[in-house]
């Protein structure tokens, strides 16, 4: 017993000694997007580690970043709104920033301790969810466009650049769809011409009707998973933000991308700006603005936007040759596109955030759509797989019961 106990000894020793090289003096927990960041892969920089270098560099201690991250604005909403606590810095999008405004879930921030906010230019300032720049700072802004493998879908069908594309029979079984409320309904809602933030039901419950309409052509509903499945062919139609589409295209150039247009070819999608943001009650806010400053700065701010291929606000990115030369043409013309100004269109391309009445009413369809059943097309047989597999491991479990109950009665009857 003694050596037993000795052996935990230095067990707990060697665990505390492990421990303590992980040890920092401060920890900052950062709460964004997947595929958001500059991490250090494909020889791009860490700039959460380069932040805790430079920290270490500038203050004297050690700070770690603790970096998790959310699929969308809603998941992230639902997170904080649960009572989540420890985050220090979030990202979330306009409307999403608006919402939490509203309901008092930010931190007002301090500016004295961003200097580098002078680096935002004009145009990204006093937009419509904070008119007056006491919350948030933007980070990237883009547009959801519409993708397709231009080895599967004929060239017809997107020379119109319309929202058709994604309710095309063609290609049932190969469209995928927005795994949140607001974008899902957002491609219905563009596609009718329709207001996006219409306070109106029956805007919204015909939406839910075009909607349902178009769920047994899916393949599914996605986030984060569309990178392998339109990479990997697996997919052929989607919508989704045109930086990712730029990170898709990396790995596929079979993909190909537009951004839609209405009858007159005025582009009609969502345009977006996602954001620095503080959640309210953060243990760490003056580390969290420390961070945010440096962001801004010149390198981790090039060294993202370069990553994660979307349009920034940083004059330090946008005035570098070394970004628009490292970034190619055909990426600056997707995110920059001619003719097209970010704030003369903003505020009717934009979400906004919705009356509760109306939030609710968006939620209840969108479960109503996501539980509605299938009678046919590719979600009908999404469903019915799902149903058949369960009811495979019903007949399993009941022939094994059976197996094991004949093998019992049969030693049972040996025994007498």
């Amino acid at each position: 017993m003694k050596k037993f106990g000795f052996l935990i000894a230095v067990c707990m020793m060697l665990a505390a000694l492990c421990l303590s090289a992980f040890a920092a003096d401060r920890v900052i927990n950062v709460y964004n997007w997947g595929e958001y960041i500059s991490d250090g892969s494909e020889d791009s920089l860490d700039v959460n580690r380069a932040f805790e270098e430079y920290y270490k560099e500038t203050f004297g201690e050690t700070v770690r970043v603790v970096y998790t991250t959310y699929a969308s604005n809603e998941d992230m909403y639902a997170k904080l709104k649960s009572g989540a606590t420890g985050y220090d810095v979030i990202i979330p999008s306009d409307y999403m920033i608006a919402r939490l405004i509203d309901e008092d879930m930010l931190e007002p921030l301090n500016f004295d301790n961003i200097p580098n906010y002078e680096y935002i230019t004009e145009d990204y300032r006093g937009l419509y969810y904070d008119i007056e720049n006491r919350y948030s700072i933007p980070y990237c802004y883009g547009m959801v466009g519409v993708l397709y493998n231009s080895t599967v879908v004929a060239e017809e069908d997107v020379k119109d650049r319309s929202w058709d594309l994604m309710w095309n029979a063609k290609y049932a079984g190969k469209i995928l769809q927005f795994n949140n409320s607001r974008d899902g309904f957002g491609t219905a809602l563009y596609r009718a011409g329709a207001d996006v933030n219409s306070t109106d039901p029956a805007v919204w419950e015909k939406a839910l009707a075009d909607l349902k309409a178009q769920k047994p052509l899916l393949q599914g509903y996605v986030m984060d998973e569309i990178f392998n499945k339109m990479e990997s062919g697996e997919a052929a139609v989607s919508a989704y933000y045109a930086g990712d589409f730029l990170t898709m295209y990396d790995n596929n150039e079979d993909l190909g991308f537009y951004y839609p247009v209405n009858a007159d070819g005025q582009i009609v999608t969502n345009l977006f700006v996602d954001a620095f943001c503080i959640p309210k009650g953060a243990k760490n806010k003056d580390l969290a603005e420390c961070y945010i400053n440096f962001m801004l700065s010149e390198e981790p701010a090039i060294a993202n936007a370069e990553f994660v291929c979307y349009a920034c606000p940083n004059a330090l990115v946008l005035e570098s040759e070394d970004y628009r030369e490292d970034m190619g043409e055909y990426a600056m013309e997707v995110l920059y596109p001619e003719d097209f100004s970010f704030s003369e269109n903003y505020n009717a391309m934009s979400y906004h955030n919705l009356n509760p009445e109306t939030l609710k009413l968006v939620n209840d369809l969108w479960e109503d759509l996501k539980i509605s059943g299938d009678e046919s097309g590719a979600g009908g047989a999404n469903y019915l797989s799902t149903a058949l597999v369960a009811a495979l491991v019903i007949v399993a479990a009941l022939a094994a019961w059976l197996i094991i109950s004949k093998i019992q009665k049969s030693k049972r009857e040996k025994m007498y």
